[in-house]
C-alpha cells in the first residue's frame, strides 16, 4: 500500500468544521467539498503541471489555479472568490508572469450550475491563455471562452493527470468520474456496513454494480483489487485503518487507477480509452 502512503497528503486548510449528516445523506450536503484536478500542458514554452482547486466550505467558495514553477513547486497562483455577494468577481480575468512570460486566466461563473459540489457542472468557463493560445479550457461554454480570449486552441491537448476529492459522510460516499476523455461519467459508491456480531464490511460499487466486497474489514483494512469497467481494467487501492481504529473525524484513502493493459480485445489499439497515467484519489471523511 505504498501507493497510498506516498501519494496522499493532509486535508486542505480551507476545512474547519463538519456538520453531522444522516446515513443516506449525499456527501455534499455537509456543506464541504474540495476537488483538485492536475493537468499537464505546455505553458510558457515548457511542459508544466496546472493545479485547479475548487473549494467549498460553510463560509468559503472559491477557485484556485496554480502553475508549476521551474523547480516543480506551485509558484504562480490565481485565486477567485465565488461568494454570492461578490457577483462582480464571478467573471473577469487576471494576468501573471511565468518565467517572465504573460499568462492570462479568464473566467465566467455568473450563471454556473452546481450539483452540491464545489465544482460547477455546466454554464461556465475557465480558460488559461499562454502565447496567444488557450492551453486549458474548463466548462461547457467553449465558444464564449474563445470569443472572450480572442485566442485559438492550443495545438497540444492538455492531459488530466489526476483528480483528488475530499468527501464527507457517515457510511456512504459517492462521487462521479470520467475515466475516458470522451466517455460517460461513472458513479463510484463506497459504503461501510456493520454486519454479523458488529464486524464491519465494505462494499464498492461502480454504476450500481458491486465490484468489491471486503468482509472482516478490521483485518483487511488495507488492500487492492483489479476490477473491470466495460473494456477497462481498473486497479483499486484502499486504506481505511483510521475508520476502524481511530475515533473522531478521520478519512479512508482510495485510489482508482486504470491498468496499463486496461484495453482488451480487438480495440486494444484505440486511443479513446483512459490514459493509464490518470489516477483518481478519494479522501472519504467519516463523520460520526
Amino acid at each position: 500500500m505504498n501507493v497510498l502512503q506516498e501519494t496522499f497528503t493532509g486535508i486542505p486548510a480551507c476545512f474547519s468544521s463538519v456538520e453531522k449528516v444522516n446515513d443516506e445523506t449525499p456527501l455534499t450536503r455537509s456543506g464541504q467539498s474540495v476537488i483538485i484536478s492536475i493537468y499537464r500542458t505546455k505553458i510558457a514554452d515548457q511542459c508544466r503541471l496546472i493545479t485547479v482547486t475548487w473549494c467549498k466550505t460553510l463560509l468559503l467558495h472559491g477557485l484556485s489555479i496554480s502553475v508549476e514553477g521551474p523547480e516543480g513547486e506551485s509558484q504562480y497562483t490565481c485565486k477567485i472568490d465565488m461568494k454570492p455577494w461578490y457577483l462582480r468577481k464571478k467573471h473577469g480575468s487576471k494576468r501573471f508572469l511565468v518565467d517572465s512570460k504573460p499568462v492570462y486566466v479568464f473566467w465566467d461563473l455568473r450563471v454556473a450550475r452546481f450539483a452540491g459540489d464545489a465544482e460547477p457542472v455546466s454554464e461556465y468557463y475557465v480558460a488559461i491563455v499562454s502565447d496567444e493560445q488557450v492551453v486549458l479550457h474548463l466548462g461547457n461554454m467553449r465558444k464564449e471562452a474563445y470569443r472572450k480570449t480572442g485566442c485559438r486552441p492550443s495545438l497540444i491537448d492538455p492531459i488530466l493527470v489526476s483528480r483528488k476529492e475530499h468527501i464527507f459522510g457517515r457510511r456512504k460516499f459517492v462521487t462521479r468520474v470520467q475515466f475516458q476523455e470522451k466517455g460517460n461519467f461513472s458513479e463510484i459508491s463506497i459504503e461501510c456496513k456493520d454486519r454479523i456480531r458488529g464486524q464491519p464490511e465494505m462494499e464498492i460499487r461502480i454504476n450500481g454494480i458491486s465490484v468489491i466486497q471486503v468482509k472482516q474489514l478490521q483485518w483487511k483494512f488495507r488492500g487492492n483489487q483489479c476490477v473491470n469497467l466495460n473494456k477497462m481494467r481498473i486497479e483499486v487501492y484502499w486504506d481505511v485503518h483510521d475508520w476502524i481504529f481511530s475515533p473522531g473525524l478521520h478519512h479512508g484513502s482510495f485510489v482508482f487507477k486504470p491498468c496499463l493493459d486496461s484495453v482488451t480485445g480487438e480495440e486494444s489499439g484505440s486511443s479513446e480509452f483512459a490514459d493509464a497515467d490518470f489516477s483518481l484519489f478519494l479522501y472519504a471523511w467519516k463523520v460520526e
